[in-house]
């Protein structure tokens, strides 16, 4: 049985705290955050507090929390020697106070509280600088169900960034044409479709093979003729970026 201690309360900890709860092989002996409002409606479930110093023995210490958050949490924990790893995707391992075992548990998805997550199609990245560490990470992974990768930090961190692409800006994009059927009284429901094709298509072909649409076939009357509907001046200057992005991948002037 491995033991956990979970720091933090946004969205990534309680995935996790829902997903290690439920899992054979691991036990959350306690969940930290600074502020026990946070996380009270836990508390018939498992041992919560809000003072470091009040932080109970355990195999491992996950510090699920904001970026600009990791490096003096790590540094104000009241022990030392112990493991204790973040769950960022673009911090360094090193950000993490060294006189603790630092390691990095990185789960690559999007997170959001009232959306239930399938944790067996997260993939982990881990990143540790003991083996007897790694194991215990990948067996956390394994016992949630998540297939695990061996990964560096300038690999996280351009992973993330790619992911930061696939899912922030592709999301911003979605909100962006659900502003404009709204603005024009059209179902956004009527787009569903073609967002989850679109998502499909990639589980078989390659992002640049399933590629369509008036920038990489060069319609100029039809980017022309968006261009005038536009009317938000940021939404134009977005689809002018993006179509000049797929006219150069696609060999189009």
């Amino acid at each position: 049985m491995i033991s956990v201690v979970l720091l933090g309360a946004g969205n990534v900890a309680t995935h996790l705290y829902k997903a290690f709860s439920k899992a054979e092989g691991i036990s959350v002996t306690q969940w930290y955050n600074r502020t026990l409002a946070s996380i009270s409606s836990y508390t018939n479930e498992v041992d919560t507090t809000d003072s470091l110093s009040e932080l109970k023995e355990a195999d491992i210490y996950i510090l699920a929390v904001s970026d600009d958050s990791i490096s003096q949490l790590s540094k104000d924990l009241p022990f030392k020697n112990r493991l204790v790893a973040h769950t960022s995707g673009s911090v360094s391992m090193h950000d993490l106070d060294k006189k603790n075992q630092i390691a990095v548990f990185y789960p690559l998805q999007t997170f959001s509280k009232d959306t239930d997550v399938n944790f067996s199609e997260v993939p982990i990245c881990i990143e540790a600088h003991q083996k007897e560490n790694f194991k215990v990470l990948k067996n956390i992974a394994k016992a949630v169900g998540c297939k695990s990768h061996k990964i560096y930090t300038d690999q996280r961190q351009e992973l993330h960034l790619a992911a930061v692409f696939v899912n922030n800006f592709t999301n911003q994009l979605y909100r962006i044409g659900h502003e404009i059927c709204e603005t024009k009284n059209i179902e956004f429901d009527i787009l569903r479709p073609l967002i989850q094709e679109t998502a499909k298509k990639i589980k078989d072909i390659s992002p640049y093979m399933a590629q369509t649409g008036p920038a990489k076939r060069n319609d100029k009357k039809t980017i022309k003729r968006h261009l005038k509907l536009i009317e938000n001046e940021e939404h134009k200057a977005i689809y002018k970026l993006l179509t000049t992005s797929i006219k150069k991948t696609h060999g189009q002037r």
